[in-house]
């Protein structure tokens, strides 16, 4: 049988750099805590993103947890279906109503239009993603917000590095969360952040995910253990002199599939919007009705042949049964994005995908795409 190729996985950079890290925080003897590797990466990536106030957490789902409780968030927020399932796991550890908005055939983000109408008395704030690290319509949810009266927090898990006409999309609203997850084109093992806007909103963070300890003896809010260590902060340290090989290695996996793929009927490649740079974080296809097979017949042909392709994200959110019994969930309110959970399909991409495994991919799936000519 072939090897296995994943959708994705993380770059590992060579041991032997790792190891005088390690060797220091051995020397250290602090190996949590705010040590000397989580203060060098939180500086570092605010460098590297183009941002001035960052929060390291041990996880991306801590980290929305967290941001939603330093914004005091109440009441009902409008997100999108189209999400991994933290979106909205934050929203209910919180006390928090989703309500699903639908989302836009192009971008696959939520529609700004299906946003305000979604809007009630009990709306307090917005919560999109930038899926597929693709983003999203920030300039029209920001009027949308300050004409309402909402808060916005992006989940920003795939957005890493990106930029929108030259700003990084992490500036927009009033928090950005990123995910450092061994899948993450930037990752600590596991790992997130959150991006604020300012010194006393930062300082709030810091103490909610240490438990609310100010010092020793002062205990100012009832904050959670979400800090990250510092064998992690120090894989990140590592990770960042690499991004530029590793955003370079990814970008040639995307052209190579776009070369490759172009123009085959019944596949909808990912687009970029105008102004916008895209990390390469993933590489969705729509499999349409013109496609010679539906989409779950060539997963299952792919995963036959030990291509883990993946349908990221099947089944919506609102399919989930925590989440299908609210008035917003049905699949009426959320048309659009019920037809492309059941066409998307995301293809490997990583740095370590060679040439010879990628064409292992596009064979297969240009096999079943010349079905159609057979046919006709």
């Amino acid at each position: 049988m072939d090897k296995l190729i994943p959708v994705t996985q993380p770059y590992l950079p060579p041991l032997e750099e790792f190891v005088p890290y390690l060797e220091a925080i051995w020397d250290s003897k602090t190996v949590t805590n705010g040590g000397q590797f989580h203060a060098r990466l939180e500086r570092e990536l605010c460098e590297y993103l183009g941002v001035e106030f960052l929060s390291l957490f041990s996880n991306g789902t801590l980290a929305l947890i967290t941001a939603l409780q330093a914004m005091k968030i109440t009441g009902e927020v409008i997100t999108t279906p189209f999400s991994f399932v933290a979106t909205t796991h934050a929203l209910h550890w919180n006390g928090i109503r989703p309500v699903f908005a639908d989302i836009d055939p192009v971008t696959m983000n939520l529609d700004p239009k299906k946003i305000e109408a979604a809007i009630t008395p009990q709306t307090t704030a917005i919560l999109p993603v930038h899926v597929y690290g693709s983003p999203c319509e920030v300039e029209e949810i920001e009027r949308i917000a300050d004409t309402y009266g909402l808060r916005v927090l992006y989940d920003a898990a795939h957005a890493f590095g990106v930029r929108k006409h030259g700003r990084s999309v992490l500036e927009f609203g009033d928090m950005s969360v990123l995910s450092f997850h061994g899948t993450k084109i930037f990752n600590t093992f596991e790992g997130g952040a959150i991006i604020s806007r300012d010194a006393k909103t930062k300082r709030r963070i810091d103490h909610l995910k240490n438990f609310g300890f100010v010092d020793e003896v002062t205990v100012v809010a009832p904050g959670i253990n979400g800090k990250m260590n510092e064998v992690q902060a120090a894989f990140g340290l590592l990770q960042l002199q690499h991004m530029e090989k590793i955003q370079a290695e990814r970008s040639r996996v995307d052209e190579r599939y776009r070369e490759a793929l172009a123009g085959v009927d019944g596949l909808v490649l990912p687009t970029t919007p105008d102004g916008c740079t895209r990390n390469h974080s993933y590489f969705p296809v729509r499999i349409t009705r013109d496609f010679p097979i539906g989409r779950d017949a060539l997963y299952d042909e792919l995963r036959a042949r030990n291509i883990a392709a993946r349908r990221y994200f099947y089944p919506l959110i609102s399919e989930f049964p925590t989440y299908r019994g609210l008035p917003s969930a049905g699949r009426s309110n959320l048309p659009v994005a019920s037809e492309i959970a059941e066409q998307v399909l995301c293809l490997p991409i990583y740095p370590a995908l060679t040439p010879a495994d990628q064409d292992r991919i596009i064979d297969l799936v240009m096999t079943f795409a010349r079905q159609q000519q057979y046919a006709s």
